[in-house]
Protein backbone atom coordinates (compact mmCIF):
# COMPACT_ATOMS: atom_id res chain seq x y z
CA UNK A 1 0.00 0.00 0.00
CA UNK A 2 1.35 3.44 -0.98
CA UNK A 3 1.29 5.87 1.96
CA UNK A 4 1.52 9.60 1.16
CA UNK A 5 4.24 11.55 2.97
CA UNK A 6 3.35 13.45 6.11
CA UNK A 7 2.71 17.17 5.70
CA UNK A 8 5.14 19.87 6.81
CA UNK A 9 4.61 23.46 7.86
CA UNK A 10 4.30 25.59 4.74
CA UNK A 11 2.86 22.84 2.55
CA UNK A 12 0.01 23.68 0.22
CA UNK A 13 -3.29 21.79 0.26
CA UNK A 14 -6.15 22.00 -2.20
CA UNK A 15 -9.87 22.18 -1.55
CA UNK A 16 -12.33 20.95 -4.15
CA UNK A 17 -15.84 19.50 -4.24
CA UNK A 18 -16.56 16.32 -6.16
CA UNK A 19 -20.22 16.38 -5.18
CA UNK A 20 -22.59 19.04 -3.85
CA UNK A 21 -22.18 22.77 -4.39
CA UNK A 22 -20.72 25.02 -1.71
CA UNK A 23 -20.10 28.71 -1.04
CA UNK A 24 -17.02 30.56 0.20
CA UNK A 25 -18.94 31.60 3.32
CA UNK A 26 -19.39 27.92 4.22
CA UNK A 27 -15.62 27.40 3.97
CA UNK A 28 -14.26 30.59 5.52
CA UNK A 29 -13.94 29.24 9.07
CA UNK A 30 -12.26 26.02 7.89
CA UNK A 31 -9.73 27.95 5.80
CA UNK A 32 -8.69 29.92 8.89
CA UNK A 33 -8.27 26.73 10.89
CA UNK A 34 -6.18 25.07 8.18
CA UNK A 35 -4.00 28.16 7.89
CA UNK A 36 -3.54 28.16 11.67
CA UNK A 37 -1.93 24.72 11.24
CA UNK A 38 0.77 26.37 9.13
CA UNK A 39 -0.62 25.21 5.80
CA UNK A 40 -1.43 27.17 2.65
CA UNK A 41 -4.82 26.73 1.00
CA UNK A 42 -5.49 26.63 -2.73
CA UNK A 43 -9.11 26.50 -3.89
CA UNK A 44 -10.20 24.60 -6.97
CA UNK A 45 -10.77 26.88 -9.95
CA UNK A 46 -14.38 25.68 -10.25
CA UNK A 47 -15.07 25.15 -6.54
CA UNK A 48 -17.87 27.71 -6.31
CA UNK A 49 -19.56 26.88 -9.59
CA UNK A 50 -23.07 25.40 -9.52
CA UNK A 51 -24.93 23.00 -11.76
CA UNK A 52 -28.25 22.16 -10.12
CA UNK A 53 -27.21 20.62 -6.78
CA UNK A 54 -23.65 19.95 -7.90
CA UNK A 55 -20.44 21.92 -7.47
CA UNK A 56 -20.19 22.59 -11.18
CA UNK A 57 -20.70 20.45 -14.25
CA UNK A 58 -19.17 17.01 -14.66
CA UNK A 59 -16.34 18.56 -16.67
CA UNK A 60 -15.67 21.24 -14.05
CA UNK A 61 -15.55 18.76 -11.17
CA UNK A 62 -13.31 16.41 -13.17
CA UNK A 63 -11.03 19.32 -14.03
CA UNK A 64 -10.65 20.42 -10.41
CA UNK A 65 -9.82 16.96 -9.03
CA UNK A 66 -7.47 16.12 -11.90
CA UNK A 67 -5.67 19.46 -11.55
CA UNK A 68 -5.08 18.88 -7.84
CA UNK A 69 -3.80 15.35 -8.47
CA UNK A 70 -1.43 16.53 -11.22
CA UNK A 71 -0.08 19.58 -9.35
CA UNK A 72 3.12 18.50 -7.57
CA UNK A 73 2.96 21.51 -5.27
CA UNK A 74 -0.31 20.28 -3.72
CA UNK A 75 0.45 17.88 -0.87
CA UNK A 76 -3.12 16.98 0.17
CA UNK A 77 -6.60 17.29 -1.33
CA UNK A 78 -9.52 18.05 0.95
CA UNK A 79 -13.02 17.45 -0.35
CA UNK A 80 -15.09 20.39 0.86
CA UNK A 81 -18.28 18.38 1.44
CA UNK A 82 -20.17 15.26 0.50
CA UNK A 83 -23.72 14.91 -0.76
CA UNK A 84 -23.86 13.02 -4.03
CA UNK A 85 -21.85 13.15 -7.25
CA UNK A 86 -18.39 11.61 -6.84
CA UNK A 87 -19.40 8.41 -8.60
CA UNK A 88 -20.33 10.47 -11.66
CA UNK A 89 -16.70 11.43 -12.25
CA UNK A 90 -14.64 8.54 -10.85
CA UNK A 91 -14.10 6.78 -14.19
CA UNK A 92 -12.90 10.00 -15.84
CA UNK A 93 -10.01 10.60 -13.42
CA UNK A 94 -6.45 9.55 -14.26
CA UNK A 95 -4.78 8.42 -11.04
CA UNK A 96 -1.45 7.52 -12.67
CA UNK A 97 0.37 10.55 -11.29
CA UNK A 98 -1.01 9.93 -7.80
CA UNK A 99 0.82 6.61 -7.69
CA UNK A 100 4.11 8.34 -8.47
CA UNK A 101 3.42 11.43 -6.37
CA UNK A 102 1.03 10.20 -3.63
CA UNK A 103 -0.85 12.77 -1.60
CA UNK A 104 -3.65 12.53 0.93
CA UNK A 105 -7.21 12.66 -0.39
CA UNK A 106 -9.47 13.52 2.54
CA UNK A 107 -13.20 13.25 3.20
CA UNK A 108 -16.03 10.93 4.18
CA UNK A 109 -19.63 10.13 3.19
CA UNK A 110 -19.85 10.42 -0.63
CA UNK A 111 -16.04 10.60 -0.75
CA UNK A 112 -16.15 6.87 0.06
CA UNK A 113 -16.18 6.46 -3.74
CA UNK A 114 -12.65 7.86 -3.85
CA UNK A 115 -11.49 5.91 -0.79
CA UNK A 116 -12.73 2.63 -2.21
CA UNK A 117 -11.26 3.28 -5.66
CA UNK A 118 -7.90 4.34 -4.24
CA UNK A 119 -7.75 1.25 -2.04
CA UNK A 120 -8.23 -0.89 -5.13
CA UNK A 121 -5.29 1.00 -6.70
CA UNK A 122 -3.13 0.45 -3.63
CA UNK A 123 -3.08 4.07 -2.41
CA UNK A 124 -3.91 5.00 1.18
CA UNK A 125 -6.40 7.80 1.87
CA UNK A 126 -7.83 9.65 4.84
CA UNK A 127 -11.41 9.15 6.04
CA UNK A 128 -11.98 12.31 8.05
CA UNK A 129 -14.10 15.39 8.54
CA UNK A 130 -14.50 17.92 5.74
CA UNK A 131 -14.20 21.74 5.75
CA UNK A 132 -17.96 22.31 5.75
CA UNK A 133 -18.12 20.54 9.14
CA UNK A 134 -15.14 22.18 10.86
CA UNK A 135 -17.15 24.78 12.82
CA UNK A 136 -19.30 22.09 14.47
CA UNK A 137 -16.63 19.42 14.90
CA UNK A 138 -15.23 18.57 18.32
CA UNK A 139 -11.66 19.64 19.13
CA UNK A 140 -10.65 15.95 19.16
CA UNK A 141 -11.99 15.59 15.61
CA UNK A 142 -9.94 18.46 14.23
CA UNK A 143 -6.85 17.37 16.16
CA UNK A 144 -7.18 13.83 14.79
CA UNK A 145 -7.23 15.21 11.24
CA UNK A 146 -4.24 17.49 11.86
CA UNK A 147 -2.34 14.68 13.56
CA UNK A 148 -3.01 12.24 10.72
CA UNK A 149 -1.97 14.75 8.06
CA UNK A 150 1.27 15.63 9.86
CA UNK A 151 2.08 12.01 10.68
CA UNK A 152 1.89 12.53 14.44
CA UNK A 153 0.13 9.25 15.13
CA UNK A 154 -3.50 8.22 15.12
CA UNK A 155 -4.97 6.78 18.32
CA UNK A 156 -8.66 6.61 19.21
CA UNK A 157 -9.75 5.39 22.63
CA UNK A 158 -13.31 4.81 23.86
CA UNK A 159 -13.53 4.34 27.62
CA UNK A 160 -16.77 2.39 27.63
CA UNK A 161 -18.14 -0.45 25.56
CA UNK A 162 -21.34 -0.69 23.54
CA UNK A 163 -23.64 -3.45 24.76
CA UNK A 164 -23.48 -5.16 21.35
CA UNK A 165 -19.67 -5.18 21.08
CA UNK A 166 -17.91 -8.47 20.44
CA UNK A 167 -14.54 -8.58 22.14
CA UNK A 168 -11.20 -9.38 20.54
CA UNK A 169 -7.88 -7.96 19.37
CA UNK A 170 -6.83 -7.97 15.72
CA UNK A 171 -4.31 -6.32 13.44
CA UNK A 172 -4.92 -5.46 9.81
CA UNK A 173 -5.47 -2.84 7.15
CA UNK A 174 -8.60 -0.77 7.77
CA UNK A 175 -10.86 0.13 4.84
CA UNK A 176 -14.49 1.05 4.18
CA UNK A 177 -16.62 4.16 4.59
CA UNK A 178 -20.27 4.92 4.02
CA UNK A 179 -22.34 1.73 3.87
CA UNK A 180 -24.70 2.98 1.15
CA UNK A 181 -21.76 3.95 -1.05
CA UNK A 182 -19.96 0.65 -0.52
CA UNK A 183 -23.20 -1.13 -1.42
CA UNK A 184 -23.54 0.94 -4.61
CA UNK A 185 -19.98 0.09 -5.71
CA UNK A 186 -20.35 -3.69 -5.48
CA UNK A 187 -19.21 -5.35 -8.71
CA UNK A 188 -17.59 -2.20 -10.09
CA UNK A 189 -13.95 -1.28 -10.59
CA UNK A 190 -14.17 0.55 -7.25
CA UNK A 191 -15.43 -2.44 -5.25
CA UNK A 192 -13.22 -3.10 -2.21
CA UNK A 193 -11.49 -6.32 -1.25
CA UNK A 194 -12.14 -7.11 2.43
CA UNK A 195 -10.09 -10.29 2.72
CA UNK A 196 -7.86 -10.15 5.79
CA UNK A 197 -8.89 -6.57 6.54
CA UNK A 198 -10.82 -4.55 9.12
CA UNK A 199 -13.98 -3.00 7.70
CA UNK A 200 -15.37 0.35 8.88
CA UNK A 201 -18.97 1.32 8.03
CA UNK A 202 -21.30 4.21 8.88
CA UNK A 203 -24.46 5.73 7.45
CA UNK A 204 -27.00 8.53 7.66
CA UNK A 205 -30.69 9.01 6.97
CA UNK A 206 -31.39 5.48 5.72
CA UNK A 207 -34.45 3.30 6.18
CA UNK A 208 -33.85 0.38 8.52
CA UNK A 209 -35.05 -2.13 5.95
CA UNK A 210 -32.44 -0.76 3.55
CA UNK A 211 -29.69 -1.27 6.14
CA UNK A 212 -30.88 -4.88 6.20
CA UNK A 213 -30.84 -5.10 2.39
CA UNK A 214 -27.33 -3.66 2.16
CA UNK A 215 -25.91 -5.95 4.83
CA UNK A 216 -27.42 -8.98 3.10
CA UNK A 217 -25.88 -7.91 -0.21
CA UNK A 218 -22.43 -7.42 1.32
CA UNK A 219 -22.77 -10.81 2.96
CA UNK A 220 -23.86 -12.53 -0.27
CA UNK A 221 -20.85 -10.96 -2.00
CA UNK A 222 -18.52 -12.56 0.54
CA UNK A 223 -17.43 -9.32 2.20
CA UNK A 224 -17.56 -10.84 5.71
CA UNK A 225 -16.18 -14.31 4.97
CA UNK A 226 -12.50 -13.53 5.59
CA UNK A 227 -12.89 -10.27 7.48
CA UNK A 228 -10.61 -9.68 10.49
CA UNK A 229 -12.81 -7.15 12.28
CA UNK A 230 -15.74 -4.76 11.92
CA UNK A 231 -15.92 -1.17 13.18
CA UNK A 232 -19.34 0.49 13.09
CA UNK A 233 -19.44 4.27 13.33
CA UNK A 234 -22.46 6.54 13.45
CA UNK A 235 -25.80 5.20 12.28
CA UNK A 236 -27.50 8.58 12.46
CA UNK A 237 -31.09 9.68 11.84
CA UNK A 238 -32.38 6.28 10.76
CA UNK A 239 -35.90 6.06 9.35
CA UNK A 240 -38.62 3.46 9.81
CA UNK A 241 -41.89 2.57 8.09
CA UNK A 242 -45.39 2.74 9.54
CA UNK A 243 -45.02 -0.92 10.38
CA UNK A 244 -41.76 -0.93 12.41
CA UNK A 245 -38.85 -3.00 11.16
CA UNK A 246 -38.28 -4.24 14.69
CA UNK A 247 -34.52 -3.76 15.08
CA UNK A 248 -32.14 -0.84 15.43
CA UNK A 249 -29.49 -0.37 12.73
CA UNK A 250 -26.79 -1.79 15.01
CA UNK A 251 -28.92 -4.83 15.78
CA UNK A 252 -29.47 -5.42 12.06
CA UNK A 253 -25.73 -5.29 11.44
CA UNK A 254 -25.07 -7.74 14.27
CA UNK A 255 -27.74 -10.14 13.03
CA UNK A 256 -25.95 -10.51 9.69
CA UNK A 257 -22.50 -10.99 11.23
CA UNK A 258 -23.35 -13.25 14.18
CA UNK A 259 -22.15 -16.40 12.41
CA UNK A 260 -18.62 -15.02 12.09
CA UNK A 261 -16.09 -14.85 14.90
CA UNK A 262 -14.37 -11.52 14.18
CA UNK A 263 -14.57 -8.77 16.84
CA UNK A 264 -17.08 -5.97 16.32
CA UNK A 265 -17.14 -2.44 17.72
CA UNK A 266 -20.30 -0.31 17.69
CA UNK A 267 -20.56 3.43 18.29
CA UNK A 268 -17.05 4.26 17.07
CA UNK A 269 -16.57 8.05 16.83
CA UNK A 270 -16.46 8.41 13.05
CA UNK A 271 -19.08 9.29 10.46
CA UNK A 272 -22.00 11.68 10.32
CA UNK A 273 -21.71 13.36 13.68
CA UNK A 274 -19.61 16.11 15.24
CA UNK A 275 -17.06 13.74 16.80
CA UNK A 276 -15.74 12.35 13.53
CA UNK A 277 -12.22 11.02 14.14
CA UNK A 278 -9.77 10.40 11.32
CA UNK A 279 -9.04 6.91 9.98
CA UNK A 280 -6.17 6.19 7.58
CA UNK A 281 -7.69 3.79 5.07
CA UNK A 282 -5.15 1.36 3.67
CA UNK A 283 -2.86 1.55 6.71
CA UNK A 284 -2.34 -1.25 9.20
CA UNK A 285 -3.95 -0.74 12.58
CA UNK A 286 -4.44 -2.55 15.87
CA UNK A 287 -8.05 -2.88 17.04
CA UNK A 288 -8.63 -3.92 20.66
CA UNK A 289 -12.25 -4.35 21.81
CA UNK A 290 -12.63 -5.35 25.46
CA UNK A 291 -14.88 -4.94 28.50
CA UNK A 292 -13.36 -1.50 29.23
CA UNK A 293 -13.81 -0.03 25.77
CA UNK A 294 -12.06 0.20 22.41
CA UNK A 295 -8.58 1.21 21.29
CA UNK A 296 -7.78 1.71 17.61
CA UNK A 297 -4.16 2.56 16.92
CA UNK A 298 -2.50 3.33 13.58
Amino acid sequence: MILPEKLKIGNKIGIISTARKITYEELAAAIKIIESWGLKVELGSNLFEADDQFSGTLEQRITDLQAMIDDDSIKAILCARGGYGTVQIIDKINFYKLKNNPKWIVGYSDVTVLHSHLNKLGIASLHATMPINFEKNTPKTLESLRSALFGLGNLTEINHHHYLNRFGTVEGEIIGGNLSILYSLLGSDSDIDTEGKILFIEDLDEYLYHIDRMMINLKRNGKFTKLKGLVVGSMSDMNDNTIPFGKKAEEIILSHTKEYNFPICFGFPAGHFDDNRALVFGKECTLDINENGVILKQ
